[in-house]
């Protein structure tokens, strides 16, 4: 009875379900079509149905299971698990998806080693969160994360317990953060018990203090502030701090960054020594993609020794400006502008308390150029050149300028060459030019840079030159060419002189006027190519031996204008007959007087090369891959020149010069010297007698130069991997080179006090395999050399002028040690050169410097730790030992 009890009930409970489903259906059916009426007499159902919060598609992946638990309304994904939600990702060993509150659990599983493997890994975006475990709310879009792992920005960040408020905005607690890779075993970091994140613009904390090596140490703020931008931000630039011993504390480099905009940036810097100096600085860079680059450096520095009152006190002001232009060539084909300017004044570079600029300092020489140039298309083309020059000799404190220079030229003409065709023989080769070069140059010093007198003693002129030349062959073999130069010199100065009876002196006058004078010459040259060879054999290891001669001999006239010349009486004394001086009007002007002396000479030179074919180590090759070409001797060569109207000493000085290629592409030897026949007198001056007739030899060497620079490095030894040219790549240039130095360090490294240290290689290189293995052999290394020596015997001194060695040399004892040395040896003085030690160790997240210069007028020293990310770049410490710049 029961049991029918029962029948009937549920046969009730299933009538009652299939009639609301079609209830259900019906009520759609009549609400999807308003053109019918309702006919239905049951009433639509009042209660709307719940809108679902997800407004996407979820995609859910697994590699063991996935199970839908339907008394709980929940997904379980095991085993690589991953979902997929709008631009949310979730990675994780497991993972519950639960569909009543719309909540997801991820976290990860322990594999049979007992280890938790499959970290959750929460993307979105570029946002990537590696925790422990975390709950993610779809509708809310908060999460809480426990023991999260992610990158902000250069930090690396890891959180005991994360809140995600929104897209922006993250909360965590007792968080640490560093720039350190290793988030488990960093080499420091701040720790925060209160932290919020913005993704991409900041970190904000409550107190927050530096651990390094998990050692707690006393650097902490009571909130801390660090911007996670990659875009370039304006701000404070924190100074550092120290000691000077001439003149007191100091802070320096402190100052503020402008990021203007993506083009031009501008960075203030300021110097304060607590017994009156200071020192500015100002650095822009600028960037117009496709047009053009450069940068600008502006130092001004007031320095004071001593204090004010004492004998030893002393005061002087001090500059140095930089500024680099460079255009692309794509910007604009016909026109040009570039600038490399440096140029102050000459002490700077010894006497500048926030750098130390070996470079510039044993170069002696600055030197400057601005130019413009445009070329004119057409028939014939045309060019005009506008520079600005200064040239500065920082021993003697001469400065040479033009402001400006300026330089216009029309291409060659030929007016007889044929319409069409080739031209040939003289007459059609004949074609002449036009040049101009104008000038305002200036010659002062140092005391009267840019000051009224400067610019009054400046001298104006003007070179027209218009070259007539022509080329042709005869007897197939030989090259003729002949050429005739008209000059005409303009100047706004002239000179008149006189003698003064009753001072005896000169009297000396510039005239203010415009004047001009006309010159002409004549040249012809002939030359030919004679070429010798021996050949060995096949079987041989040298197959064959081959001279190239180029012998040329040329013929020249150069008139005298004795027009532009006038004469002055100076009368004898006590009887002696008057002295009749002669002078011309041009002398002192910026391009000279004429030539008043007829010359009629010829000139002769000898051009030799050797070269062999020698055979190749890899005896696989066959036919003409065996052998290789190898130079012996490169441009042997003398010259000289004989001059017909002379009345004595004809034949000048003969000069030999000559390359040996000692190893291929890496060490040559120049040789350069003078040869000269005619001997000496007792009191050493040149005779009109040969020195084989005065008992000597045939030539006197009267002057020797011997050089040679030679590059050697590991990877020429032991070739080269692609590892060892990115670090090549990374230091292309370094500061001495743009400062007026030399890339290969042989007048030692130069660089700005407390700041380019901490600037260089910011990121952090590379971890390869070489680094994880044993690192005792085949260490990188690099050697430059360079040996110079030259000999003087004019006048029978018969001295060694010089006669030096300088060397530079890194070595990489493991991958983080680096040691370098640069130094020489002067053999003729018997002492060392400037010499300076360069350590560096390079401490994973961490940088540290010290460079040395143990003895000298430059004996230093200079010490540097710090981060090497560039947004802790004011977390540092250093110190130095400057030179004694009173020397």
């Amino acid at each position: 009875m029961q049991t029918n009890q029962l029948q009937l009930l549920f046969l009730f409970l299933m009538v009652s379900i299939m009639a609301s489903q079609a209830q259900v259906i019906d009520t759609t059916k009549t609400t999807q079509d308003s053109n019918k009426k309702v006919t239905d007499s049951i009433k639509v159902d009042s209660v709307k149905v719940k809108k679902s919060l997800l407004t996407d598609i979820i995609e859910t992946t697994a590699k063991d299971y996935k199970r839908f638990a339907r008394k709980e309304n929940k997904l379980y994904l095991y085993n690589e698990a991953e979902i997929n939600y709008q631009d949310y990702n979730i990675k994780a060993g497991q993972i519950v998806v639960n569909n009543n509150n719309n909540m997801v659990f991820a976290a990860g599983i322990v594999d049979s080693t007992g280890s938790y493997t499959q970290r959750p890994i929460f993307e979105q975006g570029s946002n990537v969160v590696e925790p422990d475990s975390l709950v993610f709310n779809f509708d809310s879009k908060k999460a809480i994360v426990y023991n999260s792992r992610t990158k902000q920005g250069a930090f690396n960040v890891k959180s005991r317990v994360s809140k995600r408020v929104n897209d922006s905005t993250y909360y965590s607690a007792d968080a640490i953060f560093t720039t350190d890779d290793d988030l488990e075993d960093p080499d420091y970091y701040f720790r925060g018990r209160k932290i919020k994140f913005v993704p991409d613009k900041k970190i904000v904390t409550s107190w927050v203090n530096m651990y390094i090596a998990d050692v707690p140490t006393p650097l902490g703020l009571p909130f801390g502030y660090f911007p996670l931008t990659d875009k370039q931000a304006s701000g404070f630039i924190i100074p550092s701090f120290g000691e000077n011993a001439n003149r007191g504390f100091f802070l320096q480099n402190g100052g503020y960054y402008f990021a203007i905009n993506d083009y031009v940036d501008l960075a203030l810097f300021g110097d304060y020594y607590s017994n009156g100096s200071y020192g500015f600085r100002a650095e822009t860079n600028y960037n117009v993609r496709y047009r053009f680059n450069g940068n600008f450096n502006l130092r001004i520095e007031k320095l004071l020794s001593e204090e004010r009152g004492f004998p030893n006190f002393s005061e002087q002001s001090i500059f140095n400006l930089r500024w680099s232009h460079n255009q692309d060539s794509k910007a604009s084909p016909n026109s040009r502008f570039s600038a490399s300017v440096n140029l102050g004044s000459s002490n700077f570079y010894r006497q500048s308390v926030n750098q130390n600029n070996t470079g510039n300092f044993l170069n002696n020489t600055l030197n400057s150029s601005v130019s413009f140039s445009k070329t004119f298309d057409g028939e014939p083309q045309m060019n005009l050149n506008l520079t600005a020059t200064h040239s500065q000799n920082t021993n003697t404190q001469q400065i040479n300028m033009t402001l400006p220079t300026l330089q216009f030229s029309v291409g060659r003409i030929f007016p007889l060459a044929p319409k069409s065709g080739v031209k040939k023989g003289a007459i059609e080769n004949i074609n002449l030019q036009y040049n101009v070069r104008a000038e305002n140059r200036i010659r002062t010093s140092d005391s009267l840079f840019f000051k009224p007198q400067m610019f009054r003693d400046a001298q104006v002129g003007a070179r027209h030159s218009i070259p007539i030349s022509t080329n042709f062959k005869i007897f197939k073999h030989f090259s003729v060419s002949a050429s005739t130069n008209l000059e005409e010199v303009w100047t706004l100065k002239s000179i008149k002189q006189d003698f003064n009876p009753t001072t005896r002196q000169v009297v000396r006058d510039t005239l203010n006027n415009f004047d001009r004078y006309l010159t002409y010459n004549f040249s012809s040259s002939i030359g030919t190519t004679v070429y010798g060879k021996v050949n060995f054999g096949d079987d041989k290891k040298i197959k064959a031996i081959r001279h190239v001669m180029r012998p040329s001999i040329g013929y020249n006239i150069n008139p005298g204008f004795d027009q532009y010349y006038d004469e002055y009486i100076r009368p004898g004394i006590a009887g002696a007959e008057d002295e009749i001086i002669e002078y011309s009007r041009f002398e002192g002007t910026l391009y000279g007087a004429p030539n008043n002396r007829f010359s009629n000479g010829i000139s002769f030179s000898l051009t030799n090369d050797f070269e062999a074919k020698v055979r190749k180590k890899d005896s696989t090759l066959t036919g003409e891959d065996r052998w290789e070409k190898r130079k012996l001797l490169n441009n042997l060569s003398f010259s000289t020149n004989y001059d017909i109207a002379a009345d004595s000493l004809n034949l000048s000085e003969i000069a030999v010069r000559a390359s040996i290629p000692v190893v291929k592409d890496k060490l040559t030897i120049n040789a350069i010297g003078s040869l000269n026949i005619y001997a000496l007198d007792n009191n050493n001056r040149l005779i009109d007698k040969l020195n084989i007739e005065n008992g000597g030899s045939l030539f006197r060497l009267t002057r020797g130069n011997l050089s040679f620079n030679y590059a050697l490095d590991s990877r020429t030894l032991f070739g080269k991997d692609d590892e060892d040219d990115d670090k090549k790549s990374d230091n292309k240039t370094s500061e001495s080179a743009l400062n007026g130095g030399r890339d290969d360090n042989l007048f030692g490294s130069s660089e700005p006090l407390n700041t380019t240290n901490n600037r260089k290689n910011n990121k952090d290189k590379p971890k390869s395999e070489k680094e994880n293995k044993l690192y005792n052999y085949n260490i990188p290394w690099s050697l430059n050399l360079a040996y110079t020596l030259t000999y003087n015997n004019r006048a029978r001194e018969n001295e060694i002028g010089s006669h030096s060695i300088m060397f530079s040399g890194d070595v990489e004892l493991s991958p983080n040690w680096s040691v370098g040395v640069s130094s020489g040896f002067d053999l003729k003085d018997k002492g060392f050169t400037f010499t300076q030690f360069r350590f560096s160790r390079d401490l994973n997240t961490w940088r540290m410097n010290f460079n040395w210069t143990p003895f000298g007028t430059r004996k230093s020293w200079f010490f540097f730790i710090g981060i090497k990310a560039s947004v802790l770049s004011d977390i540092k410490y250093d110190k130095n030992r400057e030179r004694d710049r009173q020397l």
